[in-house]
């Protein structure tokens, strides 16, 4: 966010709220991410597991993306996505915390960056003549930060005397959003849970709860009703009980 609290991909600090969209922390520095936030590890997945480190793990499971930029923002800087994030916010009392709504999230992210570009095309630096920049070696720590599209990014990196990286750890939006996608998956197969089997249409309502992250693993697929799917249900001894599956063509099988 900016100082402002309007939207900000490329400055400015981090500001966290809660699900009934009380304010947690605000003003934080992204270069002292490591202070806030940690990453923990589970033997069944390659994947990390980032939470905010005041709330422990897993209770500090913590979402990135449209939906949690929209919900700590105070507005989006622009005209007309201004109007959408006021009427977005009436949606709830508190923070917007449907995953499903993070697809409105990108659309009003989308008019936000459309207006953006029109005033940036008015920008008279657009025509200076500084156009390149030269890097050297001028430290050999640097940790950047930014917003992209499904939401924010950590870079840190460390170099030796010759330029050449000898440690990096980047905590991307799919990570961090992992907790949250896999408490998603988990509601939406619990309601499609009858007795001892799986209802049908439980695949596709598990696929469009991942997909409202916007994850690398289902945008590489680029289509609807492909992203391979397997949904066991066991009992408490481990024995299974029903199994849904879906491989990349799409075709549901039992």
């Amino acid at each position: 966010m900016s100082p402002e609290g309007t939207l900000e991909y490329y400055d400015g600090l981090i500001r966290i709220v809660d699900a009934e969209g009380n304010l947690l922390a605000d003003g934080l520095d992204p270069q002292r991410y490591s202070t806030f936030l940690g990453e923990a590890s589970e033997e069944w997945s390659y994947m990390k597991f980032p939470y905010y480190k005041p709330l422990g793990y897993p209770g500090g499971k913590y979402r990135v993306g449209p939906l949690a930029r929209l919900n700590v923002a105070k507005s989006a800087g622009t005209q007309r996505a201004d109007r959408e994030l006021h009427e977005f916010k009436q949606r709830s009392a508190g923070a917007v915390c449907q995953s499903f709504h993070y697809h409105l999230a990108r659309l009003i992210e989308m008019l936000h960056a459309v207006e953006r570009i029109d005033e940036l095309t008015a920008d008279p630096n657009l025509l200076g003549e500084h156009v390149r920049a030269k890097a050297g070696q001028n430290r050999s720590e640097g940790i950047g930060c930014c917003e992209a599209p499904r939401g924010t990014l950590f870079h840190h990196y460390q170099v030796n005397d010759s330029g050449l990286i000898e440690k990096v750890n980047l905590l991307i939006a799919t990570s961090q959003n992992n907790l949250a996608m896999n408490l998603a998956v988990e509601q939406t197969a619990r309601y499609f849970v009858s007795s001892r089997t799986l209802q049908e249409g439980m695949l596709n309502r598990v696929e469009a709860a991942i997909r409202c992250f916007d994850p690398c693993l289902s945008c590489s697929t680029h289509a609807i009703g492909q992203m391979p799917l397997v949904v066991e249900l066991r009992d408490s001894a481990g024995n299974l009980l029903d199994s849904a599956t879906r491989p990349a063509l799409g075709h549901q099988g039992r």
